[in-house]
């Protein structure tokens, strides 16, 4: 059931959605706030109708028709689970709605969702013609941002959806990836990891999209030195069922120079398991791929970057000017 918002999950996120939308709304009436003037954002939004004014300070809580409201262009959702939005509607009929959704004003008396996308799809199915709603006057960038952090702190999002939901803030508000970690709660490493996944082919993304790969089978696609290899080995990896660690297996011995296959299959090579805890501590800590190549005591270290900024970032590590 989600017809409320849990408050007790990934509330180390940013700024949190409690800093963008009041904690306990009010409830009023429109006679209420009759005359009050409303709080325009820096972007300055369509000013709300002059029977919904925005009341500064308070959330009015007031129902609007469901057909009056557009969808969330900033969603990156791109599934919803048909029978958990049936118990949704089910928990509807019998108790209502407790959580309004959040919207704010467009044009022609509508206006366009920004929280709540699941209590309208199921509040329709529950045969409701109204909505209990806040309207807030926001930007494009705060209605994009807020729509993010629900998500995350709900854990809605599989990784490819998250990685399109960052890249979405980097593309249309200019965003640094320190920046979008700074307002999502994430580090700057684990928004460009996310953002990094884009990289991989279309029938790998599918893969990722369906939930049959994960977050960590795809990092470990992207360590494949040819990259017209890694839709071969993501649907082996499907089909096998394989593990996070034969997926490994299997790349580290492509990624060998010049050593056949035995009998057609390729054998895993070994890895010193102290070796490989270096190169995860490495890649944590600079936030970039790292490869380790050992043979009895000798080898070399190959560090990946994604852009200037990233080699800039670990050449200052390097020196330790970090």
């Amino acid at each position: 059931m989600e017809n409320v918002i849990a408050t007790d999950k990934r509330r180390a996120l940013g700024r949190g959605l409690d800093s963008l939308l009041p904690a306990r709304p009010r409830v009023v009436t429109v006679s209420e706030v009759q005359g009050i003037a409303p709080t325009i954002a820096p972007e300055t939004p369509p000013p709300l109708p002059a029977e919904m004014p925005q009341v500064p300070g308070s959330a009015a809580v007031i129902r609007i028709a469901l057909d009056h409201i557009d969808e969330n262009p900033y969603q990156t959702r791109r599934a919803f689970d048909p029978k958990a939005l049936g118990e949704l509607a089910e928990s509807i009929r019998a108790n209502g709605i407790v959580q309004p959704i959040v919207v704010r004003p467009s044009s022609h008396g509508r206006y366009t969702l920004i929280l709540g996308e699941r209590r309208c799809r199921a509040a329709k199915l529950a045969g409701e013609t109204t909505i209990p709603t806040i309207v807030r006057q926001v930007s494009s960038e705060q209605a994009a941002e807020m729509t993010v952090i629900e998500n995350l702190q709900r854990q809605d999002l599989n990784c490819l959806e998250q990685a399109q939901a960052f890249a979405r803030l980097s593309r249309e508000f200019g965003l640094t990836q320190e920046q979008i970690g700074q307002k999502t709660g994430c580090s700057r490493e684990s928004v460009s990891n996310y953002m990094r996944l884009l990289k991989l082919p279309e029938e790998v993304q599918q893969f990722l999209m369906e939930g049959k790969l994960g977050f960590s089978e795809a990092r470990v696609l992207l360590q494949l030195i040819n990259p017209g290899a890694i839709p071969h080995f993501a649907k082996e990896a499907v089909e096998k069922q394989l593990s996070v660690a034969q997926l490994t297996a299997l790349v580290e011995y492509a990624n060998l120079p010049g050593e056949p296959a035995t009998n057609g299959e390729p054998t895993p090579k070994w890895v010193d398991p102290n070796v490989r805890a270096i190169q995860t501590e490495l890649e944590q800590i600079l936030g970039c791929r790292v490869r380790i190549s050992d043979r009895k005591g000798k080898g070399k270290i190959q560090i990946e970057y994604a852009s200037l900024e990233d080699f800039d970032r670990v050449i200052e590590m390097l020196k330790g000017k970090s």
